[in-house]
This record gives C-alpha cells, sequence and structure tokens, in this order.
C-alpha cells in the first residue's frame, strides 16, 4: 500500500470532519480489488452539505498531493463520488447510503480506525 494512498485517505478523513459529515467511516480495500486502496464513506444532512463537503475534500486532498481523477454524481447530489485513483470517497443523503449499504458490499474489507484524525466535538 502506498503513503500517497494513508496521506491521500488521512486528508479526505478530515476535511469531511472539519465540514461535520457524519458517520465517517474508511475501508481498507486494498487487498480486494484494484479499484482502490481506500474507501472513505460520509453522510451529509441535505444536498447543499453534500456540495460543501465535496469541494472541501477535493480542496484538503489536493493541498496534501492528492489528485482528483473522477468526480461522478454530482449532478443528482444524493451520492457523489470521487475519485482519487488509490482513494475513492463517497458522500451520500441518509437515504442513498442506507440503499446502497457499501458496508455491506465490501464487508470483506477491514475498517480503519479513524479515531485520531477525527476532532473531539
Amino acid at each position: 500500500m502506498a503513503v500517497e494512498s494513508i496521506v491521500t485517505m488521512e486528508a479526505a478523513v478530515k476535511a469531511l470532519d472539519q465540514k461535520k459529515g457524519k458517520n465517517i467511516r474508511v475501508l481498507h480495500t486494498g487487498e480486494l480489488t484494484t479499484l482502490a486502496d481506500y474507501f472513505v464513506l460520509c453522510t451529509a444532512g441535505s444536498t447543499t452539505q453534500v456540495k460543501a463537503l465535496c469541494d472541501i475534500c477535493e480542496e484538503e486532498v489536493e493541498k496534501a498531493g492528492g489528485e482528483l481523477h473522477h468526480r461522478e454524481g454530482f449532478r443528482d447530489g444524493g451520492w457523489v463520488l470521487l475519485d482519487f485513483s488509490d482513494v475513492v470517497v463517497h458522500v451520500f443523503l441518509d437515504e442513498e447510503r442506507d440503499f446502497y449499504d457499501l458496508e455491506r458490499l465490501w464487508s470483506d474489507a477491514e475498517e480503519v480506525d479513524i479515531s485520531e484524525y477525527l476532532s473531539e466535538d
């Protein structure tokens, strides 16, 4: 696993937490797929917050040296995927997160302890 993917994942998690993303979880998928080393999942309370979370995430990951390769679903606003190559960030509204249930689909992936990246409040 590349050091860059850890730096990208950390920057994404901190950015999502900074903008009050809910239920942030990280799955280590590198052993299961070539798609990405990590999936970062986050829930937003509104389509406005989805946009804000995606914007800050992209900005902070780029500051950390990552590069956005693809963004999917932005117009719909219910589920946006940000592909940073080795890290894929998923920002959902509650209903979409429950419906697609990526945690169940990727249940073989190890969940990463991200408590050190999250604020205390």
